[in-house]
């Protein structure tokens, strides 16, 4: 009889073994350290001879998750490489066992990794940060440490005036995120980028493609080593508790922001889409404008963004001043944007084999990076 070997013991692995039976198991997902947050998921699953074979992954309890909502019409990931990640047919059954997602696959090798979206290991985060320390016209800071002892890594490059910051995986189980980064920085780092030598020309950019290390490591769908969601710690950061978004601010202050992005995952919207400052208590209609503009251009500029879903806005005088972009727009005057990428598919350009995807994320930072050119000559326009 088959027996399957499941296991999260790595880098963003996150599972608990319940029970066994051939090919079939009952697995459940383990809560974020100090936290009742829980959805990410990440393991490994093996044995002999299940090659061919359909294997019944059955994760329970979700009705309690971070995000119930995020799991009807959602499909799991799966990889037997580690380099392209499928879709896994899923269906979600609340009525079961208090929430259930069904995976069903059949591998080709008798090993296989299933995650809730395509991981992005903290190995490959600094296989990221030594390529771009070693480019030309690009300057490495360490802008703190974490809970964890893990650096709070930067990147920076461009001589202009424009203060750029780009910033992703406050929620560390927003993997999406940090591929996104992947693409930005192709463009601001190649030397013979046309669109990044401009960007360099008029902006300082300063890039953290990772906020939450420990997390990321650990995996957590959205806190730090002590259970504390760091996009609810921007008003007021501390080094006990969040260290991570204190060195980020506090550099923020060093240089001033005119511009930032703060790049995320959602869990429900089957779409990209952008969130905005609206009710911040100083907006200015040129503030909000510039906003609107760069959510119109970058619309046009792809059909991977859309302007139909997403978050409801805030009322006057209403918004939370502990979130990045809000307080960011508020401290600083910043035209300031959280970008959403889904963890199932933006609905209006549907891939059936990967949904949202890695390389999709990508694409969609260097997209933006035009869309940016773009807002910025206008700008100088007039």
């Amino acid at each position: 009889m088959t027996t399957l070997h499941i296991s999260s013991a790595f880098d963003s692995g996150n599972i608990e073994v319940l029970s066994t039976d051939g090919t079939t198991a009952r697995l459940a997902i383990r809560h974020d350290k100090d936290s009742e947050f829980f959805q990410w998921f990440h393991f490994r699953v093996s044995g002999t001879d299940i090659a061919g074979e359909e294997l019944v992954l059955k994760i329970t309890g979700l009705n309690g998750s971070a995000y119930p909502g995020g799991w009807p019409n959602y499909n799991a990931r799966v990889s037997e490489d580690r380099q392209y990640w499928a879709l896994a047919a899923s269906t979600f059954d609340a009525g079961e066992d208090n929430g259930t997602l069904t995976i069903r696959y059949v591998p080709e090798t008798d090993l296989a990794w299933f995650a809730y979206f395509a991981p992005y290991s903290m190995e490959r985060h600094h296989d990221l940060i030594a390529d771009l320390a070693t480019t030309e016209g690009v300057t490495y800071r360490c802008l703190g440490h974490t809970l964890d002892g893990q650096p709070l890594d930067c990147v920076e490059m461009g001589e202009g005036e424009k203060q750029v910051w780009l910033y992703a995986r406050q929620h560390p189980g927003e993997s999406m995120a940090e591929w996104w980064m992947e693409g930005a920085l192709d463009v601001l780092a190649d030397p013979a980028d046309s669109v990044g030598r401009e960007l360099r020309k008029r902006c300082r950019f300063h890039v953290v493609p990772n906020m939450n290390p420990d997390g990321s490591a650990r995996g957590h769908l959205r806190t730090n080593a002590v259970g504390v969601n760091l996009n609810r710690e921007w008003a007021t950061p501390t080094a006990e508790k969040s260290p991570e978004v204190l060195a980020v601010r506090n550099a923020m202050d060093g240089t001033g922001v005119d511009f930032a992005m703060d790049v995320h995952g959602d869990e429900a919207i089957p779409a990209v889409f952008m969130a905005g400052f609206q009710g911040i208590p100083s907006i200015k209609a040129e503030q909000q404008a510039g906003y609107d503009r760069f959510s119109e251009i970058l619309d046009r500029r792809t059909p991977d963004f859309q302007r139909k879903l997403g978050y409801a806005v805030s009322a006057p005088g209403r918004a939370n001043l502990t979130m990045s972009t809000n307080h960011v727009a508020e401290r600083f005057g910043a035209v300031s944007m959280t970008l959403e990428m889904p963890f199932k598919d933006h609905d209006d350009a549907a891939d059936p084999a990967q949904a949202w995807s890695p390389e999709r994320s990508a694409q969609l930072g260097r997209d933006c990076m035009g869309a940016l050119l773009e807002w910025l000559v206008e700008r100088e326009a007039g």
